[in-house]
């Protein structure tokens, strides 16, 4: 790779003209590697926004609050909000990172330039299949949404909504195949409308909670499983938070990164996770935790039902399709661009990361993130699909909160953030410990998934890239 320094990108128009090292528009425009163009900058502020919120807001609201208040009862409203921290935690040292090193790979690139190529193989191949986790994850959601959806209007067609989510996965992929663009057109009207929805459910449903509209209900005891799972419940449901990330695995994309990346990432957390804690408290206020355990996967369908009738219930069921629609939207597109940066690296054969020519997104990475989602889709495995995510990604988080107090005390030339982070080193520090620290409460079965495929990617390291080193190169 040549010697470029993030502030040194150079620059080339979609038709091929040369590149212009130090142009000061680069950012604008594409970001480019040794033999040509990589991708072209094409997402602003909105939507990075609309990437971070609309990968985050679908699972927390629409998947999980059965399942968390089935494990944790109204303390899960606590769960998201250690969940919330934690990301919070990580996001200011990302943004850091992201803002000195603007490339495609988010995590995975961070690592492989600042300790050793192995760590970077493990977190990128790691990252790659943590997504695949996610997004089949996402999908399985979808397709209970719309399985909900014919239930409601008296189609019981019968179909298993592992399958349903099997074909939207395959018309995802299909659409980010035509271009970034149109994935980002549709992930920032996707992100509004579902928003407006949201707003007005939680504004209604927290002033009947309280008593303002409707007669007060009986709080059930905070805590009826006891203290721990307010823990195992975070870990199950960190999934929710890894949106931010997936901001800084498309920033060889985002226009201006020193200013979009950290605005982004901190505040899709911040406000995403003021969106999962007044849920759990409308729904735990509303129906009960027995109540929403019993309705599973689509528990926030019923809740809306006890607040506005049939009417309610339809609107959510249109927010669910939507959140778990953006949610496995941005996945797909995050974990090609981790494909595309792997091979970028040669950690994976070259082809991988070749870009259409028409559309100028890789398609061979978008083909091997899409090929295993639809697999693992069809699995229909909810709870482990989630975890596997959060233990792959938690791993990573650990791992970036590491890098930064190692590029901080090693301070090489080429290391210029334009954001720094805040309460250095202590909050890295702690940001690490925790991402670490949760992993802990998590099942053991994910904990084993998730380990034998960290092993697996190093074994591939050693296979097939062990004299590769990335540490410094741009």
């Amino acid at each position: 790779m040549d010697d470029v320094t993030p502030g040194e990108e150079a620059s080339t128009n979609v038709a091929g003209e040369e590149p212009l090292l130090g142009d000061p528009d680069a950012e604008a425009e594409v970001t480019v590697h040794d033999e040509g163009t990589e991708l072209e900058r094409t997402i602003g502020l909105v939507g990075g926004l609309a990437i971070g919120i609309g990968t985050m807001i679908g699972a927390g609201i629409f998947v999980f609050p059965g399942l968390a208040a089935g494990e944790a009862g109204p303390a899960a409203a606590l769960s998201f909000g250690i969940g919330a921290v934690i990301a919070m935690l990580v996001a200011l040292p990302t943004s850091e990172l992201a803002t000195a090193m603007p490339r495609s790979g988010g995590g995975y690139f961070f690592i492989s330039r600042s300790m050793d190529t192995g760590f970077g193989a493990i977190v990128g191949l790691g990252l790659w299949l943590g997504l695949v986790f996610a997004s089949a994850f996402y999908l399985v959601g979808l397709g209970e949404y719309v399985a909900a959806v014919f239930a409601e209007v008296g189609l019981g067609v019968g179909v298993d909504p592992a399958i349903l989510g099997v074909a939207f996965g395959v018309a995802l992929t299909a659409i980010s195949v035509t271009g970034t663009e149109n994935t980002a057109k549709i992930q920032n009207v996707v992100v509004v409308i579902l928003l407006v929805i949201l707003t007005g459910f939680l504004t209604h449903g927290s002033l009947d909670a309280v008593g303002f509209i409707g007669e007060p209900t009986t709080p059930e005891a905070f805590f009826p499983q006891g203290y721990l799972p307010v823990l195992t419940t975070a870990a199950l449901v960190f999934t929710s938070y890894l949106g931010f990330a997936q901001v800084a695995t498309v920033a060889g994309e985002i226009k201006q990164p020193s200013r979009n990346l950290p605005l982004a990432m901190v505040g899709s957390v911040v406000l995403v996770g003021i969106f999962y804690v007044v849920t759990i408290f409308v729904s735990t206020s509303l129906v009960g935790s027995e109540g929403l355990e019993a309705a599973g996967e689509t528990a926030v369908v019923e809740v809306a039902r006890e607040l506005a009738g049939l009417p309610g219930a339809v609107l959510i069921l249109i927010g669910g399709l939507l959140a778990t629609f953006s949610s496995a939207n941005a996945s797909i597109l995050s974990s090609s661009r981790t494909v595309y940066a792997l091979s970028r690296d040669a950690l994976l054969p070259r082809r991988a990361g070749d870009v259409n020519l028409r559309y100028g997104t890789p398609h061979v990475a978008l083909g091997l993130a899409g090929g295993p989602i639809l697999v693992l889709t069809a699995t229909g495995q909810v709870r482990l699909l989630a975890e596997v995510a959060s233990f792959l990604h938690l791993i990573m988080y650990g791992l970036m909160c590491v890098a930064l107090l190692l590029l901080r005390r090693r301070s090489p030339e080429w290391y210029d953030p334009t954001f720094r982070t805040p309460g250095y080193p202590y909050l890295p520090a702690t940001g690490a410990v925790a991402s670490f620290g949760l992993i802990a409460f998590m099942d053991p079965a994910s904990i084993a998934v998730g380990a034998a495929i960290m092993v697996a990617a190093y074994l591939w390291y050693r296979y097939y890239a062990a004299d590769v080193d990335l540490r410094g190169a741009f």
